[in-house]
C-alpha cells in the first residue's frame, strides 16, 4: 500500500447498503447490520504481530469474523480487549481507544526496548553478507508462514551480523502471508508486509520511519447465507524522534513526528454490501499530550491522549 492509498482510507465517503431492500425472507434484516462492524477495528488481521507496526497487536492465532447476530465474541472473533483498543464504548467513536489493540508500547513510553523489531531472532534466521539477518519461512500456528531480513549497522553505515552496542540503526523488512481454516469451515487468506528503520541508537534520541499493509480476506456462511469480508490495514510512521532512556527517565515516549493508521471493512451478505472505515492520525509535538484525530466514516474526533500511557480524551 502506498502513502497515497492508506491516506485514502478512512476518508472515502461510506455509505451503508439499506439491508432491508437488499435482503429477502423471513429473517430479522437488522442482524445483517452486525454489531462486530466496530469490533472489526478492536484487532489487526492474523499475524500482524509478526511485523514491526504501531499497532499493538498480539498472537491470537485468527482472524476476524463478523459477528451477524450480535451475541459473539466482542473482540471480533480474534481480537484483543485492552484499555487502549476495545469496543466496550468510550472516546474515538465509541471504540474505547486506538484500534488494532491500540497503539504500540514504544509509540505510548516504554521506549524500544520491549519490541520484537530488536529481539526477534526466532525460526531459522542466519546471517547473509551483504543482505543481513534473513528469517525465512517461520510458520506460525501452522498455516501463517512470516519471512524476514533485519539489516542492523553501526552509525558508520557498517553491516553488522548482530545488535550489539555499537549498532546505531535497524532496518526491518518483513511479509506474513497464509490461510487460516476454522473448524465450521470458515477461511481467512492474510498478506501483509512492512518496512520500518530505527536510526540513533547511539545517540540521544532515536528516529523512526516506517509503514506496513496488509489485506485479511474472509468467507464463510452465516444464519443469513454464504458472506465475504475484507479488512485493509495500514500504518505510516513518519519522523518519530524518540529520546534515550536514562537512569532518571525509565518512560520515554516520542516529541516529534507523526503516525497515521487506517483500517477498512467491506462485508457483503445476501447481496448487501456494508462498508466502514477508519483512520487515525497521532501527533506529538514536545509535550506530554499528544493530538489524535480520528475519521469515521467521513465524521471527524478531536482527541488528546496523554503521555506515557494516558486514556483517550476526544472532543
Amino acid at each position: 500500500m502506498n502513502k497515497s492509498a492508506l491516506a485514502s482510507i478512512g476518508m472515502t465517503a461510506i455509505v451503508l447498503a439499506a439491508c432491508s431492500d437488499a435482503t429477502t425472507g423471513t429473517n430479522n434484516n437488522s442482524n445483517l447490520v452486525p454489531s462486530s462492524m466496530a469490533a472489526a477495528f478492536s484487532s489487526t488481521p492474523a499475524g500482524f504481530e509478526q511485523l514491526s507496526t504501531s499497532f499493538n497487536s498480539s498472537d491470537t492465532g485468527s482472524a476476524f469474523m463478523p459477528d451477524f447476530d450480535g451475541h459473539g465474541d466482542r473482540r471480533g472473533r480474534g481480537g484483543r480487549d485492552d484499555d487502549h483498543g476495545d469496543d466496550r464504548g468510550g472516546p474515538g467513536f465509541g471504540l474505547g481507544g486506538l484500534m488494532g489493540g491500540g497503539l504500540g508500547g514504544f509509540l505510548m513510553g516504554d521506549g524500544l526496548v520491549n519490541d520484537h523489531f530488536f529481539h526477534f531472532r526466532s525460526g531459522k534466521c542466519a546471517f547473509q553478507s551483504g543482505v543481513g539477518v534473513v528469517c525465512a519461512d517461520t510458520t506460525h500456528s501452522g498455516q501463517i508462514v512470516s519471512s524476514k531480513t533485519i539489516k542492523y549497522t553501526t552509525a558508520t553505515n557498517t553491516l553488522q551480523s548482530a545488535i550489539d552496542s555499537t549498532t546505531d540503526g535497524v532496518d526491518l523488512t518483513a511479509t506474513v502471508k497464509g490461510t487460516v481454516t476454522r473448524h465450521e469451515g470458515s477461511t481467512s487468506t492474510i498478506d501483509a508486509s512492512n518496512h520500518q528503520t530505527v536510526t540513533g541508537l547511539t545517540t540521544a534520541a532515536r528516529h523512526v520511519d516506517g509503514t506496513s499493509s496488509g489485506t485479511e480476506t474472509s468467507t464463510g456462511t452465516s444464519v443469513f447465507g454464504a458472506f465475504t469480508s475484507k479488512r485493509v490495514t495500514g500504518d505510516t510512521i513518519t519522523g518519530v524522534v524518540i529520546p534515550k532512556a536514562t537512569t532518571t527517565t525509565t518512560r520515554v515516549y516520542p516529541t516529534a513526528g507523526s503516525v497515521t493508521r487506517g483500517m477498512s471493512l467491506t462485508m457483503t451478505v445476501q447481496g448487501a454490501t456494508l462498508s466502514t472505515t477508519r483512520k487515525e492520525t497521532i501527533t506529538y509535538d514536545g509535550s506530554a499530550t499528544a493530538k489524535v484525530v480520528i475519521i469515521k466514516d467521513g465524521a471527524t474526533q478531536n482527541c488528546t491522549m496523554p503521555l506515557p500511557h494516558g486514556k483517550l480524551t476526544c472532543s
